[in-house]
């Protein structure tokens, strides 16, 4: 793994407000919304769209969803994240330096580059935790990486893990955090795998995001031997009038209801960890969808989190993209 004590690793989440506020979720959403990679709209025609119009809606629309999850902890992704950080360092031991950033909000990448760099690090890898590549997230993240470093007037060896979507130990984490969720609850009538959705355009254009979800959610079903029908892929999160990747999770939902599929479990296998996304969207408001369109109970399968067998894979694809050569 190189000289040991100056090699890190920058661990990168997509990020969340600081506070369950509308002050708060303005500035978050400024920045993330103005990201061109999220955002492909012509700059001229979304980003007075984006103040004059979306800034001033939906940050108290925004603040109400992330009142209903935050903890005292704060943000569940942000500690779900630090959870991970802290876990995935230990499998590591010292031969590595981490530090976790947000592509949007805190602690920024700014930050945990600050970290790294006086640490003495020499040699770095950027490990995105989102493990579907697509361009409004991971080239995002790489992009942020690219301009701080050059801010910085810092140039370590860099190395990039793209993506995870097919890798062994990660679909092994999923499949098991299914079982045990089976084992605890029973098993439902269905499984749906539940991936963030991105504009139909981008994936039309060549973005590989739509057909490595599709890799992982058929692995997933076939470490679990459910049978064609017993599981479904669909697509969540969707925002403005624009058509996104199909199916839709929380149509999906309501036709599961209609067949008469009154328990269906959803799991997330997009996000790393818990967020806005998955207790908020999924695990709140499609569940209450859901059972008024006659369905009984949503059961939401946690992100993998800080598991073991997550962190496992984690440090085995850090220790594997460590050993290749620059």
């Amino acid at each position: 793994m190189g000289n040991a004590a100056k090699t890190g690793v920058l661990l990168v989440n997509l990020g969340t407000p600081d506070a369950p506020t509308a002050p708060a979720l303005r500035r978050y959403l400024a920045e993330f919304l103005a990201d061109p990679d999220v955002v492909t709209l012509p700059r001229l025609l979304w980003l007075p769209l984006l103040y004059l119009v979306v800034l001033r809606t939906r940050p108290a629309k925004s603040a109400e969803a992330y009142a209903r999850i935050w903890t005292p902890e704060g943000s569940p992704l942000l500690a779900n994240s630090r959870a991970l950080a802290m876990k995935l360092q230990g499998a590591l031991g010292g031969s590595v330096t981490l530090a976790l950033g947000m592509r949007y909000g805190n602690p920024s990448i700014d930050t945990a580059l600050t970290e790294l760099k006086q640490a003495g690090v020499t040699r770095l890898l950027l490990l995105p935790l989102y493990p579907q590549y697509a361009a409004a997230t991971t080239a995002s993240s790489f992009r942020a990486v690219t301009r701080a470093l050059k801010r910085m007037g810092w140039a370590p060896e860099v190395q990039t893990l793209h993506d995870y979507h097919d890798h062994p130990g990660y679909l092994d984490a999923l499949a098991a955090s299914v079982r045990e969720h089976w084992s605890a609850e029973g098993r439902g009538d269905k499984l749906l795998i539940s991936f963030h959705g991105i504009p139909k355009q981008v994936s039309d254009a060549g973005d590989p995001y739509a057909s490595q979800c599709a890799v992982t959610a058929a692995a997933l079903a076939q470490r679990l031997g459910l049978a064609q029908g017993a599981w479904q892929m669909s697509f969540q999160s969707r925002f403005g009038p624009a058509a996104w990747l199909q199916p839709y999770t929380d149509e999906v939902l309501k036709e599961c209801a209609a067949r008469g599929q009154k328990r269906v479990d959803v799991i997330c296998p997009g996000f790393a960890a818990d967020c806005l996304e998955t207790l908020e969207e999924i695990a709140l408001r499609y569940a209450e969808g859901f059972h008024a369109a006659g369905g009984e109970a949503l059961r939401y399968i946690p992100a993998l989190n800080a598991r073991d067998g997550h962190v496992r894979a984690l440090a085995e694809l850090t220790r594997m993209k460590l050993s290749e050569a620059p």
